[in-house]
């Protein structure tokens, strides 16, 4: 009992027991194998008459003329049986068998005396047993025996190691984002273990996922009423010039202080999947383009008037839209114009702006959740979650958003986004 918990309990061991154990099974074959192709030779070569005591020759009238012990003498392959014969006279007598014209057999003696007995074989060129013999019968064997155990090893470490690889595609969509995975645990071994541990620091990591996009919702939403509460303090103040300029200020503080709450709890919001943002409607994005385009004073270039409508959540892309637009208008020292076009089954959004443009290297991470490029100032405006929210939203709907350069080549940013134009599939 102790001894089959420690192999159950040991992978490698495992694995070694299945090997060795195929080679046990391929070392007995092939012993009983050898065996038996050597009792086959043996029999083979042995005298048929070799249970008799003596053999007797006589002429047509009965006459005895040889009489004796004899023995069967070995010779090559093919060549005619040849049998010693210990004559009562003290001479020793060779009765030959040789093969007639027609496949009989003719009977000859030496030194006296000879005879037939009318009996013949088949021709040792045609003996089916000549390929079970060595070595042609052991190579045979052999190679049907190697195919045995390999096929029929493989399924046993295949089935070992098949919980390897569940563990490991487990542990690739735990880095892929999907906090939700947990992999099987079967058995009492390393692999065993190791997917214990796993599953139990998956489940620590989500609560601790969880846990902070809560405090960080609720503390956002909590943040609404002192921000309301100063928005009415500031209402009632006076209308003294003296504090006009504080009153500029302590408002664009508010303002920015209202959109990053804004943008927080809907950035916690896109991150869970089974939370309701919204319906899905069919949007019309040159509509929706035109009217964002008016309020930042961007110019609209429409480049295809026909299948751009897309099926999203309305508000999630007009967000998506205006973040673009009021980035760009944000860093922009000219104008700021928007591309609207199709490809293929993707609706294109191009937002360009003339300025400094974003560096290759940091197209990605402007990305990130409260990011910025080195150098931005405070005062600019933006919390860093603007373009998050973008790649956010355009996930939700299965499109994609990237940063690239213009496209007439002339400084400046371009951020395209893809919409599909067809309804998602549910998974």
């Amino acid at each position: 009992m102790h001894m089959f918990k420690v192999f159950s309990q040991r992978l490698y061991l495992r694995i070694w027991l299945a090997v060795v154990g195929g080679v046990a099974v391929l070392t007995l074959v092939v012993g009983w194998a050898w065996q038996q192709a050597e009792e086959h030779n043996a029999r083979n070569n042995a005298s048929p008459t070799s249970l008799a005591r003596e053999m007797t020759v006589t002429d047509a009238n009965g006459q005895v003329l040889v009489q004796g012990p004899f023995e069967r003498l070995r010779r090559g392959e093919g060549d005619a049986p040849r049998f010693s014969i210990e004559g009562a006279d003290g001479h020793t007598y060779f009765l030959e068998m040789t093969p007639r014209i027609g496949g009989g057999n003719a009977a000859r003696s030496g030194g006296g005396g000879g005879a037939s007995n009318g009996r013949h074989g088949p021709p040792p060129g045609h003996d089916w047993a000549f390929w079970l013999r060595p070595p042609f019968g052991f190579l045979w064997l052999l190679g049907l025996i190697g195919l045995v155990v390999v096929v029929g090893v493989f399924p046993i470490i295949r089935r070992l190691l098949k919980r390897l690889e569940n563990l490991q595609r487990g542990v690739q969509r735990f880095g892929e984002g999907d906090l939700t995975v947990r992999v099987a645990t079967e058995g009492t071994d390393e692999v065993a273990d190791l997917a214990r541990q796993f599953n139990a620091a998956a489940s620590r990591i989500e609560e601790l996922v969880q846990s902070h996009k809560s405090l960080l919702a609720n503390a956002s939403h909590e943040l609404r009423s002192p921000l309301a509460r100063i928005r009415m303090g500031l209402e009632l103040m006076g209308g003294d010039a003296s504090v006009a300029k504080a009153k500029t200020e302590i408002q664009r503080n508010i303002n920015e202080l209202d959109q990053l709450v804004d943008e927080i709890l809907l950035a916690s919001r896109l991150e869970q999947p089974d939370v309701d943002v919204g319906s899905m409607e069919s949007v019309d994005l040159i509509g929706l383009a035109a009217e964002e385009c008016a309020r930042v004073e961007a110019d609209l270039d429409v480049q295809a008037t026909e299948g751009v409508e897309v099926p999203a959540i309305a508000k999630l892309v007009r967000r998506a839209v205006r973040n673009l637009l009021e980035n760009a208008r944000r860093y922009s020292h000219g104008e700021v114009s928007l591309l609207l076009s199709r490809e293929g089954e993707m609706a294109v959004i191009r937002v360009e702006d003339i300025g400094p443009g974003v560096p290759p290297d940091q197209r990605e991470r402007i990305f990130e959740k409260f990011y910025r490029l080195p150098g931005a100032s405070e005062r600019s405006g933006g919390v860093g979650l603007g373009l998050s929210l973008v790649r956010s939203i355009a996930l939700r709907h299965g499109g994609s958003v990237v940063c690239e350069g213009r496209l007439d080549g002339q400084p400046g940013a371009s951020f395209v986004l893809r919409l599909p134009v067809q309804p998602l599939v549910a998974h």
